[in-house]
């Protein structure tokens, strides 16, 4: 199962995220939910990268399934809207199998 951990300030400002695991709806390479995370995940990075004027930090480890992003600062509007974004689709993706391959959860910092 991947587990989506976003962090967020008791305000609801998002910190980062922590995403990890392996959906093991199907084999490696096959499995359409770990790659339906692993786009959004990696499309959200790479947009706050050259859309959301926002410094933060970046670690993955792939044989792990393991992408940590933390901001430096508060996010910026773009940086809110594309995780906001992100999150949509990802609820949906967890809506989607019922919870079985994927696990959001929402963790106050």
């Amino acid at each position: 199962m991947i587990t989506m951990t976003v962090f967020r300030t008791g305000g609801g400002t998002y910190q980062g995220f922590l995403c990890s695991g392996h959906a093991g709806y199907a084999k490696s390479g096959e499995d359409i939910v770990c790659a339906a995370v692993s786009i959004l995940v990696i499309n959200t990075v790479n947009a706050i990268e050259r859309y959301g004027n926002q410094e933060f930090a970046c670690d993955e480890d792939t044989e792990r399934g393991m992408i940590r992003f933390t901001l430096k600062k508060s996010p910026t509007e773009e940086t809110k809207l594309l995780l906001d974004t992100m999150l949509l689709g990802l609820k949906e993706v967890e809506r989607e199998y019922h919870g079985a391959y994927l696990k959001l959860i929402f963790r106050e910092v």
